[in-house]
């Protein structure tokens, strides 16, 4: 719903991947924000909150999730140290330039910087009377970047954040974007209904590419031999070799959504999403095994784990998997 408050527990699952899920930040009766910025509180177990995306960069690990929670890891995701960020809005989205700054971004049209490696957070942008959750980020550099969201959002920047302006990325088109990224010199997004875009200048203008099915698309994974890997709704997986202009089914197995990929090197691929699914492919994405995990947890994101694992984070926070298969 447009104008809804947050659900409980279990929609919020899907909050930053989909504004549909995840509802509206505040309704039209709210009080006004405060003047000073609220602050995450100190959690024990914040490690074992809802996360909903990570991001590392030369030996740091960031995830981010529920009110605001903040989380370090300089070991693979074995220990976490929680950071105070001045927000308790729920983040969705977070990205790494190198060690030492970053973007996070979420609910209420919140964008946190860093400049020293996630110990302390900067509130460069706070809107939520627009009430239009930002679900993900991305940078080229240490200046340019783009923040996609709720309502066909696109946020652009060019001084490292400081300043944000809106693009259009197809008129009157307003689904939900839920992730940006960059493959090959040109910027893809994709979103819910089956959208696919692409800009190859930069993105200064889009093109709507012809999706392989109308669900949403929870995520575009570039893949080092210059594949894309699309994956969203009900085990639906695709995979491109022309910049997303025509799709090749991927076989899952599952009829879970799934809602985050990462490639960790030597042709090892892993996809994870809802009820405990865990891909796993060796050849690049072409094809995948299966693994659903005990505890049936969403995953809604992957992070290189010690020794060949992974780390998922998601529904119960942090959980690394030793050995995939």
């Amino acid at each position: 719903m447009r104008d809804g408050t947050l659900s409980a527990h279990g929609a919020a699952l899907l909050a930053g991947l989909t504004f549909a899920a995840a509802a509206a930040a505040a309704s039209a009766s709210a009080a006004p924000p405060p003047v000073a910025p609220e602050r995450s509180m100190p959690a024990r177990l914040a490690s074992r909150s809802l996360l909903l995306d990570a991001a590392d960069r030369a030996g740091l690990a960031v995830a981010v999730g529920e009110r605001g929670h903040v989380l370090l890891s300089r070991d693979a995701g074995k220990t976490w140290t929680q950071a105070e960020a001045p927000t308790r809005a729920l983040l969705t989205g977070v990205w790494l330039h190198d060690a030492e700054l970053g973007w996070a971004v979420g609910h209420d049209e919140t964008i946190l910087r860093t400049r020293d490696g996630g110990k302390t957070w900067q509130r460069v942008r706070h809107a939520p009377e627009e009430e239009k959750p930002l679900l993900d980020v991305w940078f080229r550099d240490d200046k340019s970047g783009f923040v996609v969201g709720a309502y066909g959002l696109l946020l652009a920047t060019a001084d490292g954040g400081d300043t944000w302006e809106p693009r259009t990325v197809a008129e009157g088109d307003d689904r939900h974007l839920n992730h940006v990224t960059e493959a090959g010199g040109s910027l893809y997004i994709s979103g819910e209904a089956g959208a696919l875009f692409r800009s190859d200048d930069g993105g200064q203008a889009w093109q709507a590419l012809a999706s392989p099915y109308e669900g949403s698309f929870f995520g575009l994974l570039p893949l080092s031999d210059g594949g894309l890997l699309a994956y969203g709704l009900r085990g639906n997986a695709f995979r491109s070799e022309d910049k997303g202009t025509t799709w090749t089914r991927i076989a899952s197995g599952t009829e879970a959504t799934l809602m985050t990929g990462r490639e960790l090197g030597d042709g090892k691929v892993a996809v994870a999403g809802m009820a405990g699914v865990l891909l796993w492919s060796e050849d690049g994405g072409r094809t995948f095994r299966l693994r659903e995990l005990d505890d049936r947890k969403a995953s809604l994101a992957i992070l290189p784990g010690a020794e060949g694992g992974v780390v998922l984070l998601g529904e119960g926070g942090v959980r690394p998997i030793e050995k995939p298969f």
